[in-house]
């Protein structure tokens, strides 16, 4: 479904509610925004949905019953590092495999034209940057790095996966479903025969570097994407239900200076009232609808 939406969050312009395939006035006036060039991208998990990673509220999310890590549990717990560390050192291979889709390499393509100046991800796949995209900040760390907390250097994850599999010899896991972190399902069992490592540096406690929840975004990255969004002639926002202030305070941030606000995602947001327009439809189909209503189409392969 397609909605042009005013500034209270009423139907303008006449469009009103549209069914989403056969409006494609909705996706030209999308693309009529686009064309002005300046774009921000802030995506969240649901434009990873279609490389078949989950995510915690969209359609995928709302069968799972996970309970995501939080930054105090993790610190303050040796058995929840355990579980934490055998759950991810199965699942993060399920978000190593993942390949980008139609709507990360829309984006991308349309970077290459100079019309996106940049993109703000909430999510740790690494997958705009593999599908070429520049200048991406990404807000909550990535799954491909790890952190000490003692000395604060950063490793690849590749690193620890290694290191990992030489303290574990033999040691046998049977995954269940994974998660939206990149984790997976273990039974307790197979959680207690596991063993952590820690930094090489200097024995300080690792962690992914990701932020947790209940922990926050370092300020300077914050700052950075508060002043890439001031430069915005559009703020686009692809897949996030934006329930969570992190995303959500740069929807905010444009509305109040007047920076257009457009949303593509399954279902409603916390940013709809801000929103000029919104879609509801898949972040493939409506990215590659989206580029092709442009007068720079071309292929989003």
């Amino acid at each position: 479904m397609a909605q042009a939406m005013g500034n209270g969050g009423g139907p303008v312009g006449g469009l009103g509610t549209l069914p989403w395939v056969s409006d494609s006035g909705a996706v030209e006036w999308l693309a009529d925004l686009v064309a002005d060039g300046d774009v921000v991208v802030l995506s969240g998990a649901g434009i990873s949905t279609e490389s078949g990673i989950p995510d915690y509220r969209g359609e995928t999310g709302r069968a799972r019953r996970a309970t995501p890590m939080t930054y105090q549990t993790f610190v303050g717990s040796v058995e929840a590092r355990r579980r934490y560390w055998a759950r991810s050192h199965l699942g993060w291979r399920h978000i190593v495999r993942a390949a980008p889709n139609d709507g990360h390499r829309v984006v991308a393509a349309l970077q290459g034209h100079g019309l996106v100046a940049g993109v703000i991800t909430q999510n740790v796949d690494g997958l705009h940057q593999a599908a070429g995209a520049r200048n991406v900040i990404e807000l909550h760390g990535s799954l491909d790095r790890v952190l000490c907390l003692g000395c604060g250097r950063r490793s690849s994850r590749e690193v620890l996966h290694r290191r990992l599999c030489a303290a574990n010899p033999g040691w046998e896991a049977r995954p269940g479903t994974i998660n939206p972190d990149g984790d997976v399902v273990l039974d307790d069992d197979e959680v207690a025969t596991f063993t952590v490592v820690d930094c090489e540096d200097c024995g300080g406690m690792l962690k992914p570097d990701v932020i947790f929840f209940g922990e926050n975004v370092p300020r300077p990255r914050v700052e950075r994407c508060y002043e890439l969004t001031e430069r915005a002639g559009l703020l686009l926002v692809l897949g996030s239900s934006l329930t969570v202030m992190s995303g959500y305070r740069f929807v905010r941030h444009a509305a109040e200076r007047g920076i257009p606000v457009a949303i593509i995602n399954r279902g409603a947001t916390r940013g709809d009232t801000h929103a000029l327009l919104t879609l509801d439809a898949p972040l493939g189909p409506a990215l590659t609808a989206l580029l092709s209503a442009l007068p720079v189409a071309t292929s989003a392969r």
